[in-house]
């Protein structure tokens, strides 16, 4: 799949998708505020029937034609006027029937006006299950509050919009559940796509490193396999030397291919000991300098005034810090200078590598370590190397439940921090 064909359809679906949700949740706001209306014009009638029933009792039914009996003070707070003294329990009884009459389950409170106090008395709350609490209940309050009335209150109606919108509730979860599985989907396709890329790089990589040595060696070959050049022993010498090199470069690159397969299939067993770090950094440094790439650069040590003690398995963390020296040669487009610092802070051992070569741009810092990955440079394959140095980087480094970052060295070039807790 094209690149550009792929941006499209992950742009597609985006706008499907936020489509489908947004009209999902303009349909479950409009249910919403239907089933508020509902609900408010159930316990307005239910009340009013209850305000009927009260003025019944007491043969007052002509004064209902000339009040307003339910007033609506919010969607949860009804004052009912009724222009006579209410009975507690012919108001309790009353209120449980009505109510449930019009399928209203939700635990209410209510209390009776005192004409001669101003204040709401007998404040009973019922809860959903019908269980009766006499408690101080807090009822907004209401100015103006003369004459007979009795208010209602219904602080939790829960469990009457989760009745009314138990369906919309379930289409969204599966609309959800829906977008997240297509989400999940497509984040696998872009993962597959990049690891496709990935790959395809490192067998290009690959083919390069291989082919090289390999044209190198049948081209010495050749050459030597002329009788005549025995008569010129520094020319036999010489392509006898180029085998020689080629045939040690491609066996390095063989090797760095069967360790990655062996990291992978078998689990990373570390021979811990104590290491001192001074000593150590010193003879991988020294060793560092008689290889072919450490004769290209120039490293300064800073040790620490005091011997530092960490527990690691000595020959991966003596490739840790060669992979990171290599590199640090390979990027450089100069003389490579490095330098190695070692100090202690913040119960943690501190190593630090400072390059001067060309730097790594702060959107590829974490992609390093990523197996194959090296940053993009077009067609231009003046590095060589898979992408894998900086992996098993990171594999060791995780191994031993340590921590490294990179920064920008502000004199040009990269500085790597290893940061291992003190233990």
């Amino acid at each position: 799949m094209k690149r550009k064909t792929l941006t499209y359809i992950i742009i597609l679906a985006t706008i499907t998708v936020a489509g489908a949700l947004s009209l999902q949740f303009l349909f479950l706001r409009h249910a919403y505020n239907y089933t508020e209306k509902q609900f408010r014009e159930s316990v307005t009638i239910a009340l009013k029937e209850v305000s009927w029933q009260l003025l019944s009792a007491t043969g007052n039914l002509a004064s209902f034609d000339s009040i307003a009996p339910v007033e609506i003070v919010s969607n949860n707070y009804y004052l009912i006027n009724v222009d006579i003294p209410v009975d507690y329990d012919l108001l309790k009884s009353h209120l449980r029937e009505e109510l449930k009459k019009h399928q209203i389950y939700s635990e209410f409170a209510f209390a009776i006006s005192s004409p001669e106090t101003g204040d709401l008395e007998q404040k009973t709350l019922i809860t959903a299950s019908g269980e009766e609490k006499n408690s101080n209940y807090s009822f907004p309050e209401k100015e103006n509050n003369d004459g007979y009335y009795f208010a209602v209150h219904f602080p939790d109606r829960s469990s009457y919009f989760q009745s009314s919108l138990s369906i919309w509730y379930l289409f969204t979860g599966l609309l959800l559940v829906i977008i997240l599985f297509f989400g999940y989907t497509l984040s696998v396709i872009i993962r597959q796509r990049q690891l496709s890329q990935t790959q395809k790089d490192f067998i290009n990589n690959l083919t390069h490193e291989l082919k090289t040595p390999i044209s190198s060696i049948a081209l010495s070959a050749r050459v030597i396999n002329d009788e005549t050049i025995l008569q010129t022993p520094d020319r036999l010498f010489k392509y006898a030397q180029i085998i020689q090199d080629q045939n040690i470069r491609l066996s390095k690159n063989v090797e760095k291919v069967l360790n990655l397969a062996m990291l992978e299939k078998t689990k990373l067993h570390l021979n811990r000991e104590k290491i001192e770090v001074n000593d150590f950094l010193t003879a991988v440094i020294e060793n560092f300098k008689h290889s072919e790439t450490g004769r290209k650069a120039s490293i300064d040590f800073k040790s620490s005034q005091s011997p530092v003690h960490i527990i690691a398995d000595k020959f991966h963390f003596t490739n840790l810090v060669l992979n990171i020296l290599e590199n640090s040669v390979k990027y450089s487009d100069k003389l490579p200078i490095i330098q190695i610092e070692v100090y202690q802070s913040k119960n943690q051992t501190i190593i630090k590598f400072t390059d001067n070569g060309i730097g790594i741009s702060k959107k590829y810092r974490k992609k390093i370590f990523k197996r194959f990955y090296r940053i993009p440079t077009g067609n231009v394959h003046n590095v060589k190397g898979f992408g894998l140095g900086l992996d098993y980087v990171r594999k060791i480094i995780k191994a031993h439940h340590w921590d490294i970052h990179v920064d920008e060295n502000p004199d040009g070039g990269s500085i790597f921090t290893l940061k291992i807790p003190i233990k």
